[in-house]
């Protein structure tokens, strides 16, 4: 019951800040995705497969980054208010939809995604590694996790330490000090 107390509280916080949330938070997500597509060397085709999702996908600002990239792209959020920006960004493209969902409980049949983005989510969970474990349910075989941790909640040890106890193969890492996040490039 506390964990949902506590992701009740993650949800109505995005919702209260969803009408500023591009303002707030649109630059930093942004140079984590460029971090990202630079480890990806996406040139054109990304060659990530055709099945994307994006855990947390708040007001939709990585659809831009990926959709003429891939097959589909699946956007979910906890936040009813962020997710009604993320609806009006997927008009823009014709394979991006959105799911209201909890990361922890996702609503997809498994093996389903050839690549799983998830930024700025991890901290907001009562249980990361319950989270971890939830994407991986998800990732084809031979699939990829991207996904970052916040360094003030999370030391770098613990942070790498969620991967290997999931039995996730650390590809790349970046741990740049212009950001405020680790990113992980994982795979299944």
């Amino acid at each position: 019951m506390n964990s949902w107390r506590e992701k009740r509280s993650v949800a109505n916080r995005y919702n209260i800040t969803s009408g500023s949330y591009d303002e707030q938070y649109a630059q930093e997500q942004e140079a984590k995705y460029c971090a990202v597509q630079k480890v990806l060397n996406w040139s054109g085709d990304c060659g990530c497969g055709g099945v994307v999702l994006d855990v947390g996908c708040g007001s939709g600002l990585f659809f831009s980054c990926v959709a003429d990239k891939v097959q589909s792209v699946v956007g979910v959020d906890i936040s009813r208010n962020l997710l009604l920006k993320a609806k009006v960004r997927a008009k823009f493209f014709c394979n991006v939809h959105v799911v209201q969902a909890d990361a922890d409980f996702l609503p997809f049949k498994d093996s389903l995604f050839d690549v799983i983005f998830s930024f700025t989510v991890l901290q907001n969970m009562p249980i990361p590694k319950k989270t971890l474990c939830e994407f991986k349910r998800h990732i084809t075989t031979g699939g990829k996790l991207v996904v970052t941790g916040l360094k003030k909640v999370f030391g770098l040890t613990v942070f790498l330490d969620l991967f290997e106890t999931n039995e996730l193969r650390l590809l790349e890492f970046i741990d740049d000090s212009d950001l405020k996040c680790y990113i992980a490039l994982v795979a299944c």
